[in-house]
């Protein structure tokens, strides 16, 4: 696989690297003479060395997880980098969704698993304390009274796993919906706009 997706960085001292990065990536939005700050990573092999650059560190320590895993080299990481942003990549892990894992291409099933179980541990609960966060932990509660204030969230998310859809899907499309305070049947229509 060739992964074709890079830019040019001139230091100060003149010198030009090519550097991959992500497709979509906000690194591409810079055009030519405005300053940037890229965080690389260093892969030496024995025909050549590459640099692999990320707008922002928790991508880059996210990459530098993924190369950790056998079966996903550079390429490999950058292309599930590509294809799911860092909270959609860290969501599928935490719900071990292997089917939003393996979209990325070069990515089957098996790697997609072997992923959620070497770095499930590493990558823990979900970063970005935000109001999906608690949730997420919501459905992972036992037992009546388990649930917090975003009770019917979670019920929302439980409902669109009942339907059929992925554990990554139902939450994302529920995390999607900005208002607090609505009803259950209220996010579930809300979300389903977002899974159409």
């Amino acid at each position: 696989m060739t992964f074709e997706n890079s830019i040019i960085v001139e230091t100060s001292s003149g010198l030009g690297l090519e550097i991959f990065v992500p497709f979509g990536s906000p690194l591409f939005r810079y055009g030519e003479g405005e300053e940037i700050m890229v965080y690389t990573s260093m892969a030496v092999k024995e025909d050549g060395i590459s640099l692999y650059g990320f707008h922002n560190r928790e991508t880059l320590e996210l990459f530098e997880l993924l190369i950790t895993v056998s079966g996903i080299g550079a390429k490999g990481a950058m292309s599930i980098l590509s294809t799911l942003s860092p909270s959609e990549l860290k969501q599928a892990i935490a719900f071990e969704d292997a089917k939003e894992i393996s979209r990325a291409n070069g990515v089957g099933k098996k790697t997609a698993e072997r992923l959620i179980l070497e770095l499930k541990d590493k990558v823990g609960r979900l970063e970005g304390s935000t109001d999906s966060t608690s949730f997420a932990e919501d459905l992972s509660a036992d037992g009546p009274g388990a649930l917090s204030a975003e009770d019917e969230r979670a019920e929302a998310v439980r409902a669109l796993l009942a339907l059929g859809y992925s554990k990554s899907e139902a939450f994302r499309a529920v995390s999607q919906v900005t208002e607090d305070g609505l009803s259950c049947e209220l996010y579930i229509k809300k979300a389903l706009k977002y899974l159409f």
